[in-house]
């Protein structure tokens, strides 16, 4: 197989793992809404170039890290869907790994537009 047909099948692959965990993954679905939201937001603020830089970043650390722990959480399920002290464990920090650039996000959000939300609530 050649070397392009290669890296298309990977392409199509990665494509197709993205789609069935949006498909399937409601924290990810959940977290697809909130970036639709803020891309919504920095359009209508007319966000710089350097805060799109910072937003788009936040997007893909939270989507790339849920997919990631989704991926994490679906392992440990075929190795035992029974009660595991060690399972658990794998879960739970991965999950962290979420909730810890989610938080950095939301923290990133709220420095990117809390002038723009609050000249539009005072009327500035």
């Amino acid at each position: 197989m050649s070397y392009l047909k290669k890296r298309k099948n990977a392409f199509g692959f990665a494509f197709s793992g993205l789609f069935q965990a949006f498909k399937s993954e409601k924290h990810l679905q959940l977290q697809g809404i909130i970036s639709l939201l803020v891309i919504a937001a920095g359009v209508f603020f007319d966000i710089s170039i350097r805060k799109w830089l910072a937003v788009a970043g936040c997007i893909a650390l939270v989507i790339s890290l849920e997919l990631i722990n989704s991926a994490i959480e679906k392992l440990c399920d075929l190795y035992s869907t029974e009660q595991n002290p060690k399972i658990k464990y794998i879960k739970d920090v991965s999950a962290a790994a979420v909730l810890v650039v989610s938080i950095f996000a939301a923290i990133v959000g709220v420095i990117i537009f809390w002038s723009d939300v609050t000249r539009l609530i005072m009327g500035h």
